[in-house]
């Protein structure tokens, strides 16, 4: 055995799927709990906002996100090894989208570029989707479990 094999973070490929559901969640809480406080305190249109951010939301889910997380959960099926690495629940794309993702949000929001109002929403309409494809993970962790 290798020096890098013995030192890889190595899991159970089925807990790949756990973690991607946790990571998933992680993001979508943050953007979703970000998303409503602000739109509360900041707010006089709160039922128009909220309700955009909802149709918008489930929008993104139905159109890009269950592509998104089925090929992802197809991948980490599909992964030849028995125990992969911690770290590849994503690919090196996702992660670098991530990345741009992360750096983008931030940076608008201290620039104050763009309307709070309209930040907030995508904020909300990003969370959506991003927990209920948490939920598809988490879904395929409990489906993939071994018999006993």
């Amino acid at each position: 055995m290798s020096f890098w094999e013995k030192i890889k973070p190595a899991v159970e490929k089925r807990t790949l799927l756990l973690i991607a559901g946790c990571a998933w969640s992680i993001a979508g809480g943050i953007l979703l709990s970000r998303g409503l406080i602000s739109l509360i305190r900041l707010n006089d249109h709160l039922v128009l906002e909220i309700s955009g951010g909802l149709f918008f939301g489930a929008l993104f889910y139905i159109f890009l996100f269950t592509r998104i997380s089925g090929k992802h959960i197809l991948r980490i099926n599909m992964i030849r090894v028995e125990h992969p690495c911690f770290f590849s629940f994503f690919n090196f794309k996702s992660y670098a989208m991530m990345a741009v993702m992360i750096i983008g949000g931030i940076t608008l929001r201290k620039l104050d570029v763009i309307n709070p109002d309209f930040l907030y929403s995508f904020y909300l309409a990003m969370g959506i989707p991003l927990l209920v494809s948490a939920y598809r993970f988490f879904y395929s962790w409990y489906k993939n479990k071994p018999a006993r």
